[in-house]
This record gives structure tokens, C-alpha cells and sequence, in this order.
């Protein structure tokens, strides 16, 4: 236990502060080589190739989601054992977690590869970007095992309190797939399959080289031998966890892909315009998560070891963490709207404009509620209630398509974009009450 960094200690505001700054910058590199792939694509291979990477963004995001909260609740699991002070625990959870990503890696990339053609016909992608949309997206499937990988090291490590090392190898991967980008695309010309291949094999040396370090100071997280009992109890433990939130976190993204497929139906200048936004959209999500990656860790430790008042204590302090952020990316996405198409076309045309900013304009204002909705979400999930989130991602997911499908026929284009506040609002209104329930058990 001596390597592992205590989060029951301290004033909550400043051990979640000094946690969570090291995820936001890694989260900021992970959106820096993100929109350095659609820069790159859109300045040298030009619109409908942008269009194409952004007509495949939802359904890579979808995998993705399942991954994050798949290997997030192993972490949950890890760091809650790690709060209790139980290190064989602790290496038990750490067995298991990498047999699982192994078996899962091998599970989701054959599924995923399947069922690229159906579903990018599902999601009505026009014939001009097509099969540069399916290259793209078949190299992402296919590295499937480098983003498990990554994930799987990355939620070990931030449980035992090393949100540092991370960060490290994310920076270096982000710097490395800019320069695999700009080798793949242009000098060798493999187009946008080139762009995916940066991605992934820059992802693949962040993780080899983050796990070689994370078994070098937590020999906790070295695979041990279990009994069949032993085996059976911990797989049991960890998929009640890990499984309900990698298949809530990819329910609600079933929504977003009925909001792609919406925009898809209305053409590549659609399309480009709305992959613009929501490339520069990440940045809210991607500063939200790391606020929710470090309450995680925080609530964790501190649900393991009975702390429910200092669990309040970190809830507040987060909630003021993440909206003060909500704020001020509010204010840098709805004054600089005019600077995020040109960023990533070369003469865009008024219409491209015009998509780009509506989206901003009508999903910036609400960045609030999806505060409210990660700290509140993340805060229930690592007291181990996993009930209540697969409802609320239910109720979002409702929301989303019922917003998409009504919401489009009264305001078109902008009632699309208006459905995910929308869902925001509803899974915050269930998630409150179930939290506030949860916090008397423990009074």
C-alpha cells in the first residue's frame, strides 16, 4: 500500500483539485491530437473526407463509451478495495480486471468489424463519402484491443491515486500520432485509413508504455494466481459493476447516433458543419470527465473506507470545480463561434458556417446541466449503486431520440441539436434524489 495515494486525507477541495488537473491535461492533449486528425484531414484531403471521419464519430464514440465505463468500474471496484485497505483485494481486482479486458478485446473488435456495413447503412451515410468512411472506421474497430488497453492501465492507476503517469504517455501518444498523421496522410497517401492508423498505433505505444511503468510502482497490479472460487467471486463483483456502466455509457450513445443519422439525412455540408462543432463540443465533455475521473477515484476510496460525510464534502467541491470550467468554456465556444469551421476547412461555404455555429449556439447555454449530470452520476456509480444510472442513461436515451424525432419536425436542424440538453436535464432530475438517498444510508 505504500505507493498508493490517499484521497480519505486532506481538504477535499484541494486533493480533488491536484488530482483532477493532471486528467484535464490529459483529457486536453486527447482533444488537441482529436481535432489534430480532423485539421489535418480537412486541410489536406478536404471536406467530404472530413465529413466522412465525422459520419463515423457517434458509432466509434459508442464502442468507446463502453469501453470507458466497462474499465471504469473495474477501477471503481480496484480503488474502493485500495480505500479499504484490503491488498489482497487489491490484487485480486487487478487479476481479474486484465483477464476480462482480454476476453472483451477479443468479443467487441470481432463484433465490431461484422457490423460496420450495416451500420453505417443504417445510419443513411451518402454514397459520395462512403468508403472513405468505412476505411476510416474499420482501423479504429480493429485497434479495438489499444483502446481497452489504455483504458484498462489508465482506470488501474487513477484508483490507486496516479492520475500523473496518464498523463505523461497521453501526451506523448497525442504528439506522436499528429506526426504519424501528417506521415500516413500526405508523403505515403493513405488517406483517411491513415488518419485511423496514427490514432491507433499512437495508442498502443501510450499503453504498452504506461503499463510497463504502472507495474514498476504498483506490483499490486502484476496478474496473480486465483483460485476457481476466488475467480468466480471477483468476475461476479466486477461485471455487476463494470458491465452496467460500459452498457449505460454506450445506451446513451445510441441517442447521439440517432441525432448523426438525422444529420446525415440532411447532406456532407450538414454533416461537415456539425463534425466541426462537436469536434470543439468535446471540450466540454472531455473537461467534464476529468472532473468526474478524479470524483471517482475520490468517492471510491472514501465509500471504502465509510467516510460519507467527507464524500459530501468532495461532492461540493466538485460541483464548483466542474461548473466554473462549464462557464467559462460556454463563454470561449459562444464568442468564438465564428473561428471553428475556418479551423478545420479551407473556405468553408455559408452553409458549413452556418450548421457549426447553430450547433454551438443551441448546446453551449446547457453545458451546466451536463455538469450536474457527471458529478451526480459519477458520485452514485462509485458508492456502487448501478441501478440508478442505467435508469437515468435510460431516460436520457428516451429523451434523446424523442427530441431528435419531434424536436427536428417543429425546429429542423436546431431542434436536433436541442435534444441532448434536453436529455441532460431529464437523467439530472432522476439522478439528485437517488444521490441524496444513497448519502442518508451512510449519514
Amino acid at each position: 500500500m505504500a505507493n498508493e495515494k490517499n484521497l480519505t486525507s486532506g481538504k477535499p477541495f484541494s486533493v480533488l483539485w491536484r488530482f483532477t488537473l493532471p486528467v484535464i491535461g490529459g483529457n486536453l492533449f486527447q482533444l488537441f491530437y482529436t481535432l489534430a486528425d480532423s485539421v489535418i484531414v480537412g486541410k489536406t484531403l478536404g471536406a467530404n473526407a472530413l465529413a466522412a471521419v465525422g459520419s463515423t464519430t457517434t458509432i466509434i464514440y459508442f464502442v468507446l463509451c463502453f469501453i470507458q465505463g466497462f474499465t471504469g468500474g473495474f477501477g471503481i471496484r480496484l480503488g474502493q478495495m485500495c480505500g479499504a485497505g484490503k491488498e489482497k483485494g487489491m490484487k485480486r481486482s487487478a487479476t481479474v480486471s486484465w483477464i476480462l479486458s482480454l476476453a472483451f478485446t477479443l468479443i467487441l473488435t470481432g463484433a465490431c468489424c461484422l457490423l460496420a456495413h450495416p451500420i453505417l447503412r443504417w445510419m443513411q451515410t451518402p454514397q459520395e463519402i462512403y468508403q472513405d468512411a468505412y476505411d476510416y472506421m474499420l482501423v479504429i474497430l480493429l485497434g479495438t484491443g489499444a483502446t481497452i488497453f489504455y483504458n484498462i492501465i489508465s482506470n488501474m492507476l487513477r484508483a490507486l491515486g496516479d492520475s500523473r503517469t496518464p498523463l505523461i504517455f497521453l501526451v506523448l501518444s497525442s504528439l506522436l500520432n499528429i506526426v504519424l498523421d501528417i506521415l500516413f496522410i500526405v508523403p505515403l497517401q493513405m488517406g483517411v485509413a491513415g488518419a485511423a492508423w496514427a490514432t491507433v498505433l499512437s495508442q498502443l505505444v501510450s499503453a504498452l508504455l504506461c503499463t510497463a511503468v504502472g507495474l514498476r510502482r504498483f506490483p499490486v497490479l502484476w496478474p496473480g494466481k486465483l483460485s476457481a472460487a476466488r475467480l468466480r467471486s471477483e468476475v461476479s463483483a466486477l461485471l455487476r459493476i463494470g458491465f452496467p456502466m460500459g452498457f449505460q455509457m454506450s445506451v446513451m450513445c445510441i441517442g447521439q447516433l440517432a441525432m448523426q443519422a438525422a444529420v446525415n439525412h440532411l447532406g456532407p455540408e450538414a454533416i461537415a458543419g456539425y463534425t466541426a462543432a462537436t469536434k470543439v463540443d468535446q471540450l466540454s465533455v472531455l473537461m467534464n470527465n476529468a472532473f468526474g475521473i478524479a470524483l471517482s477515484s475520490y468517492v471510491a476510496q472514501n465509500y471504502g473506507a465509510g467516510l460519507f460525510g467527507r464524500i459530501r464534502e468532495g461532492i461540493r467541491a466538485s460541483l464548483l470545480q466542474t461548473e466554473a470550467a462549464n462557464l467559462a468554456m460556454c463563454a470561449l465556444l459562444v464568442l468564438g463561434r465564428n473561428l471553428v469551421t475556418p479551423l478545420f476547412i479551407d473556405n468553408p461555404t455559408p452553409a458549413i458556417v452556418s450548421y457549426a455555429n447553430g450547433y454551438l449556439l443551441a448546446v453551449a447555454p446547457f453545458y451546466l446541466f451536463l455538469g450536474l449530470l457527471l458529478v451526480y452520476r459519477t458520485a452514485v456509480q462509485s458508492m456502487g449503486n448501478t441501478w440508478a444510472p442505467f435508469a437515468a442513461c435510460m431516460a436520457e436515451l428516451i429523451l434523446r431520440i424523442a427530441g431528435t424525432a419531434g424536436l427536428s419536425k417543429l425546429l429542423g436542424y436546431t431542434g436536433i441539436c436541442l435534444s441532448s440538453p434536453m436529455a441532460w436535464i431529464g437523467a439530472t432530475a432522476l439522478l439528485i434524489p437517488v444521490y441524496r438517498l444513497e448519502m442518508k444510508k451512510g449519514r
